[in-house]
C-alpha cells in the first residue's frame, strides 16, 4: 500500500471532483490522500465526506505559492481546520485578486487580437476558483497553442506577453497561516526551486527558523538521488518528508495518483506526518484558542 499527498481536484486546476478522486485512490488501494488545490480549501470538505463514504483516510490540504525575496515557490499545508475563519479570510483575498488578475490577463490578450471572454474562460473551471490553467484551455480549444505547456510559454508564464503578476503571500505569512489554523507546513517539489539540492540549504535555513515542518521527497521527477538528498536535509532539519504525484487528472496525459512507477510513498511517511499533525495542534492549543478535531 501507498499513499498520495498531493492531488488537485476541479476546485483549482485539475480534472477529476474530489469525490472521483478519492474513489480512484480507494480503488487504486492506496492508504489515504490529501487534496491540496491551489490556494483554495473548497474541496476539502467533498473530499472528506468522500472519504467517509468509501472508509477512506483523507487528510485537509491546500498548495500555496508563496515567495522569499526573489524567490518563488510552493509549500503545502496539511491537517488544518479547514474552516478556520483566519484561513478562510486570507484564502477570499487571494481569491478576489485572482478574479482580478484573470480579467487584466484576458483583456491583454484581447489587445493582441485574441478572441476569448471571460465567459469562456469561467466555463472550463466550472466551479471553484478560476485561473491560467484555464485561459490556457481555451487557448488550446481556439487552436492559438499546441497545449496547456506552450500555452503558458507563449501567453502565460512571468514574462509572457499576457502575464499578469498575482497577491503571493510571503513564506513566513502562509507557514504561519497554516500553524495558526493548526496545521503543518511543508516544502513542495524542491527540485523545482534547484537542482542542485544543496543550493536549497539557505533557504531551508530560512524556512525552518520561520517554522517549517516538512519537505516533500517522493515527487515524480525527483531521481533516487534527488530523494535520497532531501530525506539527508529532513534528518539534519528535524523534518517530515512526504510525497504525492502532483496528479491534476487528464489535464497532463500520462499522469496518475502514486502508487506506480511514477512515484511511489511509503506508509511510513502518513504515520510521521500525522504525529506531526498532532504536534501542530497541541502546540495551537498550548498557545491559546481550542483547536477543532475535525479529522483535518
Amino acid at each position: 500500500m501507498a499513499l498520495d499527498l498531493h492531488i488537485h481536484s476541479t476546485f483549482s486546476d485539475g480534472t477529476l471532483t474530489p469525490f472521483q478522486l478519492v474513489e480512484m485512490a480507494k480503488t487504486k488501494g492506496l492508504k489515504a490522500i490529501a487534496l491540496t488545490d491551489h490556494d483554495t480549501t473548497e474541496g476539502v470538505a467533498e473530499a472528506m465526506s468522500a472519504g467517509e463514504h468509501f472508509e477512506f483516510e483523507v487528510l485537509s490540504g491546500i498548495e500555496f505559492g508563496v515567495i522569499h525575496k526573489d524567490t518563488h515557490f510552493h509549500l503545502l499545508g496539511y491537517g488544518f481546520d479547514h474552516s478556520d475563519s483566519g484561513l478562510l479570510a486570507t484564502l477570499g483575498e487571494i481569491q478576489a485578486n485572482r478574479q482580478d488578475r484573470n480579467l487584466q490577463m484576458i483583456k491583454k490578450l484581447q489587445g493582441f487580437g485574441i478572441a476569448i471572454t471571460f465567459d469562456e474562460v469561467a466555463e472550463k473551471s466550472q466551479f471553484g476558483q478560476t485561473g491560467r490553467p484555464h485561459i490556457a484551455q481555451v487557448l488550446v480549444q481556439k487552436k492559438l497553442a499546441r497545449s496547456i505547456d506552450d500555452a503558458f510559454a507563449r501567453f502565460l508564464k512571468r514574462g509572457a506577453i499576457a502575464y499578469v503578476p498575482r497577491k503571493v503571500l510571503g513564506a513566513k505569512e502562509a507557514i504561519d497561516l497554516i500553524h495558526g489554523a493548526g496545521g503543518i507546513a511543508v516544502l513542495a517539489h524542491p527540485v523545482t526551486i534547484a537542482t542542485s539540492i544543496q543550493n536549497l540549504v539557505p533557504l531551508l535555513n530560512i524556512l525552518v527558523d520561520a517554522g517549517l515542518d516538512g519537505v516533500e521527497a517522493y515527487y515524480p521527477i525527483h531521481s533516487s538521488k534527488h530523494r535520497k538528498h532531501i530525506c539527508s536535509l529532513a534528518d539534519r532539519y528535524g523534518l517530515v518528508v512526504t510525497g504525492g504525484s502532483d496528479y491534476h487528472g487528464d489535464i497532463r496525459p500520462g499522469t496518475t495518483l502514486a502508487g506506480g512507477k511514477n512515484v511511489y510513498v511509503p506508509l511510513e511517511v502518513l504515520e510521521q506526518v500525522k504525529k506531526r499533525i498532532d504536534r501542530a495542534r497541541q502546540l495551537k492549543n498550548c498557545a491559546g484558542g481550542p483547536s477543532r478535531q475535525n479529522n483535518g
